[in-house]
């Protein structure tokens, strides 16, 4: 892997798919799975919580607490579609969901319709289980793919900001807290890569040094559920371990990331936190990190995964 870290990602608009097996997979994606997602994001109340909070509708808070980034990954896949050709239709569509995003942003940069609607005065209390930092890392990739595709920066403005925001929360002197579900590490180098900011780049270095620091935040958090965003029902007996006893597996806080050989718990939250490391060691040339994800890769193709990919 260490020869590789000067590999650079192609761009999205440089490549075209025209095999027979994928194109027609491709082509069903943005003539069905999109117009179906984007009928979803009505459907299921992802609109309607950000039209609560810009004044446009009232009611109940629609869905689970990481519903915003639902809205923030259709707009990421169809920006992919908009770099493969031009729709007018589509990229209209694009265009009216991030209006309603923008207009839900707080002056500070704060954007979470769940703490916005529900819990005001419980923002970053529940970084393990609020997601909170999963929808800005969503945030930031839809604004990026955004961008990209289309070359506005409406999106990548909001993102902007609430990166910015969120580097006044966290980091030395600050609050010492880590995103319960890895996401936002990637997203913040990738923000780096874009926008030059080494502020993104140190913040994603942050979160990533602090995975499996002792005692761990979430140790606060179990100790304090009638304190954090959503108390104890939403507590997830998984991530916390039996008996309520935290052992940091499952949100791959168990060990500091660099003295990690093992793949463990939560699949997603694992994966998200891997291209997280890889890209900052990418930046950072770092070789310890570097040494981590080679034995990370040889755990997970040796001995985690199944005949069917798995």
């Amino acid at each position: 892997m260490k020869e590789k870290l000067n590999t650079q990602a192609v761009p999205m608009d440089a490549v075209r798919i025209e095999d027979h097996f994928w194109k027609p997979r491709i082509d069903a994606n943005r003539q069905i799975n999109i117009p179906y997602q984007y009928q979803q994001l009505h459907e299921s109340g992802v609109l309607d919580n950000f039209l609560r909070i810009n004044g446009n509708m009232t009611g109940p808070y629609a869905g689970p607490y990481w519903m915003d980034s639902d809205a923030y990954k259709w707009i990421e896949a169809a920006c992919y579609c908009l770099a493969l050709g031009s729709d007018a239709q589509l990229e209209a569509k694009v265009d009216a969901v991030i209006t309603v995003i923008v207009n839900a942003q707080e002056e500070d940069g704060y954007l979470n319709t769940y703490f916005q609607w529900v819990e005001p005065e419980k923002k970053w209390t529940n970084l393990g289980m609020g997601h909170e930092l999963y929808c800005a890392g969503h945030l930031i990739q839809a604004a990026l793919a955004h961008y990209r595709a289309t070359g506005k920066q409406t999106l990548l403005t909001v993102a902007c900001r609430f990166a910015d925001h969120i580097t006044t929360v966290f980091g030395p002197g600050k609050l010492a807290g880590l995103p319960g579900h890895a996401e936002i590490e990637m997203a913040l180098v990738d923000l780096f890569r874009c926008t030059q900011q080494k502020r993104y780049l140190q913040l994603a270095q942050y979160f990533i040094d602090q995975r499996g620091q002792s005692p761990s935040r979430f140790c606060w958090e179990l100790a304090n559920l009638d304190l954090i965003g959503g108390g104890p029902e939403q507590l997830n007996p998984r991530f916390y371990g039996a008996a309520q006893a935290y052992d940091g597996r499952y949100a791959q806080d168990h060990l500091p990331v660099r003295e990690q050989s093992e793949v463990v718990g939560h699949a997603v939250r694992a994966m998200y936190l891997y291209c997280g490391m890889a890209d900052l060691a990418a930046e950072t040339k770092e070789v310890a990190l570097v040494d981590a994800m080679e034995r990370l890769w040889a755990n997970l193709t040796q001995r985690r995964m199944y005949i069917t990919g798995g």
